[in-house]
């Protein structure tokens, strides 16, 4: 292990931390909100954090190699775990304050995109402090892509493993070659994506501020609002038809984006996820509307379809926006979007979850194994987007999905063990909600609560499975094992 590499990389993390933190210091002092602290908070966090960089830096001096695989996923789950520690330093420092085991709560909700908050009532809170809420999402929507892309670029064989476990991305198809380049378009459609919400926002009528982190919150798939009721507060259907369209488009891959501007049509002819991914929300959207109108919980046709559309794009895209107490539903609709936040976004996309491609891929596997119980000597070739699978990618995914069903469950243990008070759909629903990055869960932590009640044992112990589900599990779970911290 390259230590040196390390200090050199997680100190560059933390230099352009700091700089956001300086960003959103400078709104609060522009603000001028003089019954809070938020400017002392961001300014002593910009500078503990900038030290904290520059200290890195200076150790990893003189380390100019290209880094191999293991640095390379120690940069990644290391990298994400000190910028929830060094994010949650505003939060322990403002007027009001998190206790620590809260603030890093809600700074791993943060940069995970998750959306849960432990913040009972956000709008007591400075706007100066409720920007870098926002940032922290916005960051972490495309912090992901850019970790394993341009600040990995240089990992070589490192950094294409990364980016394939996280991607939807063919790398032999005119990007491998260009890693670098490739950042750049990912962040100029994130960037675009970013302008045309928030100008779309502000023309619906929402205020400036609330429309930046809203639209922070919405094209990185967060869920964090300047709001105690999150976007139902506007009443205002025309705001909920915008967000919609914007958790689509920040839940589907960004390398598609990317094809588009290069004029490669064919690449979303092809694919197969995105064309699964809507067809699922547009079948779910019509299930849930269903159910709404025979019960009668919601109102007329107009009020159901906006109601069940907005929830279902907003648990299936791993947002966590809410316009409606989905918790007090049917318990069909229920289970459908709990089914939905196991499934979540696209691969290569700013979504959570277990991510739609591996889904596709697991029912295809599905039909050829049943096929091959009366036809065993058919050969069977498993293709996605006109691409075989090798054995090896299905064994794979498979894995992935019963490692993912096996934390759940000894994650819903853990929660009974940590908290004796909740029933059993609250403590799975807690487990759910943050591995796969929803935000609100089922129960005591459904869409009209909050995670402020909790322990603080359970405050850490769900900002791991949060910063888990993130990194794909593996990546974190790779930083326990005592061989891959050896040096060479």
């Amino acid at each position: 292990m390259d230590y040196r590499q390390l200090c050199r990389f997680i100190g560059l993390l933390l230099l352009l931390m700091a700089a956001s933190m300086a960003g959103c210091l400078a709104y609060a002092i522009y603000d001028q909100e003089p019954r809070f602290a938020a400017d002392r908070a961001l300014g002593f966090s910009a500078i503990l954090t900038a030290a904290a960089g520059g200290l890195l830096r200076w150790f990893g001096r003189g380390s100019s190699r290209e880094i191999l695989r293991r640095e390379a996923i120690v940069i990644v789950g290391l990298g994400w775990t000190l910028s929830t520690l060094f994010g949650a330093l505003p939060y322990m420092l403002s007027t009001p304050s998190l206790a620590p085991a809260a603030a890093i709560f809600e700074s791993a909700s943060g940069f995970t995109t998750t959306g849960a908050s432990v913040i009972a009532d956000v709008e007591i809170w400075p706007r100066g402090l409720l920007l870098w809420r926002a940032t922290t999402q916005w960051l972490g929507g495309m912090g992901i892509l850019v970790l394993f892309v341009a600040v990995l670029s240089m990992a070589g064989g490192g950094s294409k493993s990364l980016f394939r476990r996280e991607s939807s991305a063919k790398l032999g198809e005119g990007f491998a070659a260009r890693m670098r380049d490739t950042a750049l378009r990912l962040w100029q459609i994130y960037l675009g994506l970013t302008l045309a919400c928030a100008v779309g926002f502000i023309v619906l009528g929402m205020p400036v501020f609330d429309a930046v982190c809203h639209t922070f919150a919405t094209v990185s798939t967060g869920g964090f609002s300047t709001r105690n009721a999150s976007i139902a507060a506007f009443g205002s259907a025309a705001i909920e038809w915008w967000t919609i369209i914007f958790m689509i488009l920040g839940a589907i891959s960004f390398m598609l984006y990317a094809w588009l501007l290069e004029r490669r049509w064919n690449k979303w002819k092809q694919d197969e996820e995105t064309r699964f991914y809507l067809w699922t929300l547009g079948i779910a959207t019509l299930a849930v509307t269903g159910s709404l109108l025979y019960y009668g919980q919601i109102g007329g046709l107009h009020d159901s379809v906006r109601a069940a559309a907005f929830q279902v794009v907003s648990i299936s895209t791993t947002t966590g926006f809410a316009t409606a107490d989905y918790d007090q539903w049917a318990n069909f609709p229920k289970i459908l979007l709990v089914a939905l936040m196991f499934i979540g976004g696209c691969a290569g996309s700013t979504a959570g979850g277990v991510k739609v491609s591996r889904i596709v891929v697991f029912f295809k596997n599905f039909a050829r194994q049943l096929t091959l119980i009366f036809r065993p000597n058919q050969v069977i070739t498993v293709r996605i987007n006109g691409v075989p699978l090798s054995d090896s990618f299905l064994t794979e995914v498979s894995f992935y999905l019963a490692l993912v069903g096996f934390i759940v469950a000894l994650g819903s243990l853990a929660m009974a063990i940590l908290e004796p008070g909740f029933d059993l759909i609250s403590s799975f629903g807690a487990v759910v909600a943050t591995i796969f990055n929803i935000g609100p869960g089922l129960g005591a932590v459904g869409p009209s609560c909050t995670y402020a009640d909790l322990g603080p044992a359970t405050h850490l112990f769900l900002s791991l499975l949060m910063i888990m589900g993130r990194l794909e599990i593996l990546a974190m779970l790779a930083l326990f094992i005592p061989a891959l911290w050896r040096r060479y």
